[in-house]
């Protein structure tokens, strides 16, 4: 009879520098990790077909499993799995991008969600900053919506303190030079709506990037909300600080 899976969480107190689990590991390397397992038992196991995975006999150990899977190995659970959990928020201005806060309320508190710890943030909106946030407790996908790679097209709109220039629109499709970090920015496309205010396109997200694009010009934003990521649009019927559950089509456009 093979020990229930029991996570090692006792290493992970010995040694807090240590990287996270990761979001995904190979089947071989997860059962080896259980108690009283070894190598050559796992690959036994593996290839008389007795390890399940959400139902399925899985025999290649390099197949990848994730903590949603349901596995099992001799008709016994050795892990339940989680529902993978997608939610889009309203964010009102004044509250963090954070799990919890000395000073500002969390975003996090504006849900009504079981086991709320479990959740992340995919991207973030500074503290005066409203507009869509995407919430999840997965990680790969939270990490194909924020990775810079992934290049995720963000829209914002932006009202300044003064006039916005001609010039801006160009020197932002050309990309601006941040000193600080010794890195010029992608391509952004801005739509001027009137003179104080514009729609403004990034497939990046720096530190306070907006506000430092347009303070390059002495410009100081006085208002900002993010309106949709990767064509994703935050939904006109959720008021300020709603939230709803993504929809199965609006999670597989990440």
């Amino acid at each position: 009879m093979l020990p229930a899976y029991v996570p090692r969480a006792h290493k992970q107190q010995r040694q807090p520098h240590r990287k996270t689990k990761p979001p995904h590991m190979r089947l071989d390397r997860f059962l080896c990790n259980l108690p009283n397992l070894n190598r050559p038992q796992v690959q036994r196991l593996l290839a008389s077909g007795e390890v399940r995975v959400d139902g399925q006999i899985i025999r290649d150990g390099q197949h990848s499993v994730r903590e949603f899977n349901r596995i099992e190995a001799q008709q016994q659970l050795l892990q339940a799995g989680k529902a993978p959990r997608y939610f889009m928020l309203h964010k009102p201005a004044g509250y963090v991008s954070a799990s919890a806060h000395a000073e500002h309320p969390s975003v996090l508190e504006l849900l009504n969600e079981p086991d709320k710890h479990d959740l992340h943030l995919a991207g973030r909106l500074d503290l005066n900053t409203s507009g869509l946030l995407l919430i999840t407790n997965d990680g790969l996908w939270s990490r194909r919506v924020t990775e810079p790679k992934s290049q995720v097209a963000k829209v914002y709109y932006v009202e300044t303190e003064q006039a916005i220039g001609p010039e801006v629109a160009q020197l932002f499709a050309q990309g601006l030079y941040f000193a600080y970090e010794d890195l010029t920015t992608r391509p952004a496309e801005l739509e001027l709506i009137s003179s104080h205010s514009a729609r403004l396109s990034l497939h990046e997200g720096r530190y306070h990037q907006v506000k430092r694009m347009f303070g390059h010009f002495q410009n100081k934003v006085v208002h900002l909300h993010r309106e949709s990521i990767a064509g994703l649009p935050l939904d006109p019927q959720l008021t300020v600080g709603q939230y709803r559950a993504l929809s199965d089509e609006e999670i597989a456009l990440f």
